[in-house]
């Protein structure tokens, strides 16, 4: 059977095949090729049959989102198979789950990768996304750090001070400077390689959001999360498809004087740490 005799097809890449990024994909790629990256190949067959069975045309390639070669090659696979018209970072590991070391390593500079990569094969008029966290609004990094980091290459990311000395104290401090990085980056991409392509880029921090990964977070700092989701204006956890409807505008057309900028998108959490209302500790 024949699905779909289109040939000349937009492609939508997406580095890390969680729940997530599935969910941002499902919502803009009808019509679309996919393009899914993950380090397990496991992850990579289950999110492909239930593109398949849902009538998506895809394609899977093995990545290692830490290896600059390996996310070119991702990037080099998207670009032979058409048009790349749309592209999703969700690749990243939390702070229970992770030591600092790595953290900064996939987090921080492993989405420079990404970005850097697809900023050279993204096609006229696209748009990417890099999905970061509200963790990046947790921590405050001075001034002329963020200037640095701004005119630093990627490579050169973890050799700068701050980052060698603050962001490796512990998991947490790691995980929030590289969503804060990662905020950084897309404003620097947007402004120099990705405007040379004629393509814009943003970023969403999602807040506390059920995923099938975010039940080990749940799991090792539970009391935590659940003071965060009770202090919060929304006193809910959010969804993969608001996180999806939200990147849907951003990656389309109504978007399109919207680039280098992040999305704060956590039912006021950031709002009640801001005004005293919860008591943030980052371990």
């Amino acid at each position: 059977m024949i699905f779909d005799r289109n040939e000349d097809k937009e492609v939508v890449a997406l580095l890390g095949a969680g729940s997530m990024g599935t969910a941002i994909v499902r919502r803009i790629a009808a019509g679309r090729r996919i393009l899914l990256g993950d380090i397990s190949e496991k992850n990579l067959e289950k999110a492909a049959e239930g593109f398949r069975y849902g009538g998506y045309d895809v394609v899977t390639q093995t990545v290692d989102a830490t290896d600059k070669e390996s996310v070119k090659a991702f990037a080099a696979k998207a670009a032979g198979l058409g048009r790349v018209k749309y592209f999703i970072d969700t690749a990243g590991a939390s702070p229970n789950q992770a030591r600092p070391e790595h953290i900064v390593k996939l987090d921080m500079v492993g989405t420079g990768y990404a970005i850097d990569a697809f900023g050279e094969v993204m096609a006229q008029g696209g748009a990417g996304l890099v999905i970061s966290s509200q963790a990046g609004y947790m921590c405050s990094i001075p001034d002329e750090v963020e200037s640095a980091i701004l005119n630093s290459t990627t490579e050169g990311l973890a050799d700068i001070p701050y980052i060698r000395e603050t962001a490796m104290q512990n998991s947490g401090m790691a995980y929030t400077v590289a969503k804060r990085v990662n905020h950084l980056q897309v404003m620097r991409a947007a402004a120099t390689s990705w405007k040379q392509r004629r393509a814009r880029i943003n970023s969403i921090s999602p807040g506390v959001i059920v995923t099938p990964l975010a039940y080990d977070e749940f799991s090792a700092a539970g009391d935590g999360y659940q003071q965060m989701i009770d202090s919060s204006s929304a006193e809910r956890c959010g969804t993969s498809d608001e996180i999806a409807e939200a990147s849907a505008f951003l990656l389309g057309e109504h978007a399109g004087f919207i680039t280098g900028i992040d999305l704060l998108m956590d039912g006021g959490v950031i709002a009640s740490i801001r005004t005293g209302c919860y008591k943030l500790q980052v371990r």
